[in-house]
């Protein structure tokens, strides 16, 4: 489980194919300062299990699907990723719950400046648009936000926006993004639990 708040961008070492999966390696000291083996990181948003570790980098390895179903496939030895290491019981929850369970990838539409923010529109599919309100929680490549603005329901192309403040941009990879990036998401875990006792009382 973890909260959304990124603590370190990381540097991806390699990646490498490892059989049916893959093997990831990132530098991240403070993301395995306490780190052991089996514990949980989220790179991007999506949770993994730490295989083995160095004093400065780990290693995880990842399933056909989760490489399949995000950004992961896209990076490179020297790319930066955001990390975070699971929430302890007793921790601050300053951001929401993450699962680090993603729901897929979403695509970049526009980003607009302002002042003392960016505005950032990111697509998304029917699927998930539903579970996505005004005000409500999203994770964008592992962090926690809120977003600011969603498309009408019966607009052709459904999108959500989020205000990201210079805080964001510089300590996440959400500075990097530009228009037409690809970026996981993850929806509120309430959102989808409620979408599902819904469906059970409709049946």
């Amino acid at each position: 489980m973890f909260t959304g708040i990124i603590e370190e961008l990381g540097e991806v070492i390699s990646l490498e194919r490892n059989g049916q999966a893959w093997r990831l390696t990132v530098r991240g000291p403070l993301a395995v300062s306490d780190a052991s083996h089996g514990d949980s990181i989220a790179v991007d948003g999506l949770c993994l299990t730490v295989v083995e570790q160095t004093t400065d980098a780990f290693t995880a390895d990842v399933m056909q699907i989760s490489v399949d179903m995000s950004t992961l496939g896209d990076r490179r030895a020297g790319d930066r990723v955001n990390l975070e290491r699971a929430a302890a019981v007793g921790d601050r929850l300053g951001g929401h719950i993450v699962q680090g369970h993603i729901d897929g990838t979403a695509e970049v539409l526009s980003i607009v400046e302002g002042d003392g923010q960016r505005t950032v529109r990111i697509s998304l599919d029917s699927e998930h648009a539903h579970l996505v309100v005004r005000k409500g929680s999203i994770t964008v490549d592992g962090v926690s936000l809120t977003a600011s603005a969603v498309s009408d329901p019966a607009a052709p192309q459904q999108w959500f926006e989020v205000s990201l403040i210079p805080e964001t941009l510089a300590s996440t990879t959400l500075g990097f993004r530009g228009v037409g990036d690809r970026v996981n998401i993850e929806t509120d875990i309430v959102a989808r639990h409620v979408e599902r006792m819904l469906q059970r009382e409709a049946s």
